[in-house]
């Protein structure tokens, strides 16, 4: 910033030349197809998506019931979605899920060393519900997994839950005010209220690296591990690897947590690098006793609501997680110390230098953290990132870094172009050949894609009117639950909404508003609610607004899925960002719309008396009888 009042001498840096280096970093990983550089899972890449974890199918005659509620997707939003309509007196409720049991992600991700990376007592929610306390700071995704089932036993949501079964497409019945669900089971369920609690993390995404379709090795996603051919179990002690030569495709969070097992235990790691990630010490510890014996009524709520306002850029007392997470105003304070400017004086324009300060003096803790503890010199510039720590989701662990001391692990940095070619038996970078006996592909899951991609059905409104359609050019909502043309249908997602990186925290605001609104609506006997035109084009607008002071920030940003792989400042890459006045003031306008009690926005209407599920309209026709409770 010229004029600036932060001397480079007393920081250590130079603001400017760092602020080069991140433009140059970004600019050698922009890429003009963005999300569509993806392969997408189908076809002769379906097996990636089979379910590893069940032996047998669930055999089943197809289902052709009434319900109140259907909730599609059994992960954390789906779950919250269903339990606090549970506490809200709903019961007639089913859950329809793909996969062979609740746990949404943590269903999925079983490869070795899977974690949270968010605080446990945070992170997992309705602990005080269920009347639980995670084992350490940080969980295990097996402890995650169980918690999630214990949810389902504890609002009794295995009761009439579906699983093994994937929706195919949903269908407005205009004359019986219900959606009909249809499923690859040739189930043709009804139900008066639809939630889409598809979640953002189950799909699996592949690089479209030319020749991915001609290895003839053993390959597979991390969210499918293959224990079957590594050996082995979440902690590690990989046995099948002993002679083999693999390799890992990413360095997101999930090959940080893979790479220390793999490579403990194959007789030779690589590690196709594209973009390093920031990794932070993790600090896990078992639960103290002492601490959860003083534990007082209220005090998840009071900790989550805690981390949400200082990764939020606001300040609180007390710093109840105390982690990376958090700490940014702590670094923000530094830089006054340190330099000792008068925070008091500044303008907005240097305030805002001033956390861009301290965000770049925590990245050079990141970057020098590299330095002692990665022997190699080379391997250890490569694996530092240049990019502000918002720019990518920071990563947590206490060997990663550590792991390429050993000599069977090697960095194959891509210098921010990707993996240039796969073959029969071989990974190619820059010329040179890896052979691989087993390819990883740590890449995560499809988030910037096409809304009904990812959720792998398209839902059919009023008069034909398709979501995949209405949606083609980024979402229109309202609030980011209810979309005009489709009454009763009310999707969970970030897009449009309060997004926090303490994810659980903004499903459990969704769940809780909507439950006011589906809870009304049945006590009432209400039959059909809807966005009006008008409420959605204002929110539409409102969010366009709002998500213009991050666009530069975004733009600057390397490549990820935080800004839509670098295609930032389009209408439909606006209209998929999250709430841009952040969860707190998002929080605010769902609380004191609901304290009006008007329902502002939202038509509702009420019916005759009429026969349940007695029409015969073109697309939604079958038959049905009410869930037996």
């Amino acid at each position: 910033m010229s004029g600036s009042l932060f001397d480079p001498e007393k920081l250590g840096f130079d603001p400017d030349a760092l602020r080069r280096r991140y433009r140059e970093e970004r600019d050698k990983r922009l890429r003009p197809d963005a999300n569509e550089q993806y392969v997408e899972v189908a076809g002769e890449f379906s097996d990636f998506v089979d379910d590893p974890y069940v032996d047998e199918p669930d055999e089943r005659a197809p289902l052709t019931d009434d319900s109140d509620v259907i909730v599609i997707g059994g992960g954390f939003g789906g779950l919250l979605m269903a339990a606090r309509l549970r506490m809200a007196g709903v019961e007639d409720i089913r859950i329809v899920e793909k996969a062979g049991d609740l746990g949404g992600t943590w269903y999925w991700n079983r490869y070795p060393g899977a974690a949270c990376d968010v605080e446990s007592y945070i992170y997992l929610p309705l602990l005080e519900e269920v009347g639980t306390i995670p084992k350490e700071k940080y969980s295990r995704a097996e402890e995650i997994f169980d918690h999630a089932r214990n949810l389902g036993k504890h609002f009794d949501l295995y009761r009439n839950a579906v699983f093994q079964t994937t929706v195919t497409e949903v269908v407005w019945d205009e004359d019986a005010a219900r959606w009909v669900v249809h499923t690859n089971r040739n189930d043709c369920m009804r139900t008066r209220f639809l939630y889409m609690a598809n979640g953002p993390l189950h799909r699996p995404k592949l690089p479209g690296i030319p020749g991915i379709d001609t290895f003839r090795g053993h390959t597979f996603h991390t969210s499918r591990w293959d224990y079957s051919y590594t050996g082995g179990d979440a902690r590690g002690n990989l046995t099948g690897l002993g002679d083999k030569s693999v390799g890992i495709v990413g360095t997101g969070a999930t090959a940080v947590q893979v790479v220390p097992h793999v490579g403990a235990s194959a007789k030779q790691t690589y590690v196709f690098q594209r973009t390093p990630s920031s990794i932070f010490e993790r600090h896990n510890r078992p639960t103290d006793p002492e601490w959860v014996r003083a534990l007082e009524p209220g005090w998840q709520q009071a900790r989550m609501d805690n981390f949400n306002l200082l990764v939020s850029g606001q300040s609180a007392e007390e710093d109840l997680v105390a982690d990376h997470w958090t700490d940014t105003l702590r670094m923000a304070a530094q830089v006054i110390e340190e330099t000792g400017v008068d925070s008091s004086a500044l303008s907005p324009d240097q305030l805002s230098e001033l956390f861009e300060l301290g965000d770049m003096m925590k990245m050079q803790g990141v970057r020098d953290r590299v330095g002692k503890l990665v022997s190699d010199p080379k391997t250890a510039e490569a694996l530092k990132p240049y990019y502000r720590l918002w720019c990518k989701r920071p990563c947590f662990d206490a060997d990663y870094l550590d792991t390429f001391n050993r000599p069977n692990v090697e960095l194959v940095d891509t210098h921010g172009k990707g993996v240039d070619r796969i073959t029969d038996n071989a990974v190619i970078v820059d010329g040179v050949e890896y052979p691989v006996d087993c390819l990883i592909f740590a890449t995560g899951f499809e988030v910037g894609t096409d809304y009904t991609r990812r959720s792998q059905y398209d839902a059919v409104g009023r008069n034909g009117l398709r979501l995949s359609e209405k949606w083609a050019e980024g979402f229109l909502t309202f609030q980011g639950f209810h979309t005009h043309g489709f009454p009763n249908l009310f999707t969970i997602h970030s897009a449009q909404g309060g997004f926090t990186p303490n994810y659980p925290h903004f499903l459990d605001q969704q769940a809780r508003h909507l439950a006011h609104i589906v809870s009304h609506c049945l006590l009432n006997g209400i039959d059909t609610i809807e966005a009006t035109q008008q409420a959605e084009d204002a929110w539409v607008e409102e969010c366009l607004e709002k998500a213009q002071p991050a666009l530069d920030f975004s733009r600057d940003c390397t490549p990820g899925y935080y800004n839509n792989e670098g295609n930032v400042g389009t209408r439909k890459a606006l209209l998929s960002s999250a709430y841009g006045g952040g969860a707190i003031a998002y929080w605010k306008i769902l609380e004191a719309w609901r304290e009006s009690g008007e329902f502002t926005g939202l038509t509702m209407t009420q019916h005759a008396e009429r026969p349940e599920a007695e029409t015969d309209s073109e697309e939604g026709s079958c038959g049905g009888e009410h869930i037996d409770q």
